[in-house]
């Protein structure tokens, strides 16, 4: 489910307002129900806002698209939700880098 819905939102939505988007996970209920899917967006937060609006507004277009794509009895309903983990990851990287370059800088060592 996860390689369709990157590859509708990648090729299949022609909204403007949808920017560069990568489907990072699907979190599908045990009766499959509701799909939750987290999304990536390159760009600041006008564009992940817009890109978020974009999407919500092509959610019916998108669970069509699912629903000839995978045969299920019943096509999951689908909520988009940002996947902050990426953005997380990098902090702390950032944050790491600052902090060897300080210890650098005063004669130390992390290890």
């Amino acid at each position: 489910m996860k390689k369709e819905l990157g590859d509708i939102i990648s090729r299949k939505i022609k909204d403007p307002r949808v920017g560069f988007v990568t489907v990072t996970d699907v979190q599908v209920t045990g009766d499959l129900q509701q799909a939750k899917v987290f999304i990536s967006v390159l760009g600041d937060e006008k564009t992940k806002e817009d890109t978020l609006k974009g999407l919500i507004k092509a959610t019916g277009f998108i669970r069509s698209e699912i629903g000839q794509r995978i045969r299920l009895r019943k096509t999951p309903e689908i909520f988009f939700e940002f996947d902050e983990s990426i953005e997380y990851g990098n902090r702390i990287e950032s944050i790491l880098h600052e902090l060897n370059k300080e210890n650098k800088k005063d004669g130390g060592s992390l290890e």
